[in-house]
């Protein structure tokens, strides 16, 4: 009796370690997004951002069930036009911060494969479609640059605002914001990560404070190619927001390390465009990834007990 006790454990516990890793998180209703950004206002309702003309809005008044309810620029946005080569071109990876009763959205324009890149920056203390206020460009990048100024991502630490960005080139960058305008406050740009493998393809950065340690996480290798994507989600870590980044293994992120958290698995194909955010129940994990019908929201736990976050 005692030994298939202990055999039923022993299956338990493969089962629960299996069963931790595989999903996409259980998500319904409206979920086709692409570089999603979440943020929880105080009432408790979820909100996701995601890529596309006008940036697309999401809610959920449980973190499964999500609607479309419109765009943050239902009007168009004339002012990114310059970037994005087009009149009213997709604008790409939101990331939205809520704080005091106020969203705050950072997104970029560009078009693929350039430099002429900008990101910019709104606030609404509702978050609804129309309501949002224009606030401007945040920073630019041309042909003249060493990087590219999309994929942005704010972290405030002890009231100081930062902005991390980059994708491709010379890989990941910081900036400094001011918290009263959200504009950068000096001219000074820090590198966090770069890759030479693959072309340099490292983007997606979002900084997570867990703990004692600052968590980098990237995007590696190639996005938007359906099933063919080859996306996959990394991790380095610092003692300082600003870094230096490394691996689980001590290679520095300057010098193209990154340790895997989430990658193809099952029908889950190229993961990445992530985000984090922290909710009741803990760290959160906000990505896409892509099945044969296209791209979809992805949500898991993170677990940070290893000093590393794994997807739970």
């Amino acid at each position: 009796m005692v030994a298939i006790l202990l055999a039923s454990l022993v299956f338990t516990a493969l089962f629960s370690c299996v069963s931790a890793v595989v999903g996409p998180g259980t998500v319904t209703g409206d979920t086709a997004v692409h570089d999603p950004t979440m943020c929880k206002d105080n009432s408790g309702k979820y909100w996701v951002f995601s890529t596309g003309v006008g940036l697309e809005i999401r809610t959920s008044t449980d973190r499964t069930a999500w609607t479309k309810v419109g765009l943050v620029w239902p009007n168009g946005a004339s002012w990114t036009d310059q970037y994005t080569g087009t009149s009213n071109g997709a604008l790409w990876a939101p990331d939205c911060t809520y704080l005091n009763g106020q969203f705050y959205l950072y997104y970029a324009a560009s078009s693929f494969g350039s430099q002429n890149s900008a990101i910019f920056f709104a606030k609404s203390s509702t978050g609804l479609p129309g309501s949002w206020t224009n606030e401007g460009l945040v920073t630019s990048t041309s042909s003249s640059n060493n990087y590219n100024a999309i994929d942005p991502n704010l972290i405030i630490v002890n009231n100081q605002w930062y902005l991390s960005l980059g994708s491709f080139w010379t890989g990941i960058k910081l900036e400094t914001l001011s918290s009263s305008t959200g504009k950068p406050s000096s001219t000074s740009v820090t590198s966090l990560a770069q890759r030479t493998a693959n072309n340099g393809a490292i983007e997606a950065s979002v900084i997570y404070q867990f703990g004692s340690f600052f968590y980098l996480f990237t995007s590696w290798d190639n996005c938007c190619q359906g099933t063919s994507s080859t996306y996959n989600i990394r991790v380095g870590r610092s003692s300082n927001v600003a870094g230096p980044y490394t691996d689980q293994a001590g290679v520095a992120l300057t010098s193209g390390g990154g340790t895997l958290v989430l990658g193809t698995h099952d029908n889950i194909v190229g993961p990445g465009g992530q985000d984090l955010m922290t909710d009741n129940d803990g760290p959160i994990l906000v990505y896409h990834y892509y099945t044969s019908s296209g791209s979809f929201l992805g949500i898991n736990r993170l677990d940070f007990s290893s000093g590393w976050p794994v997807v739970v």
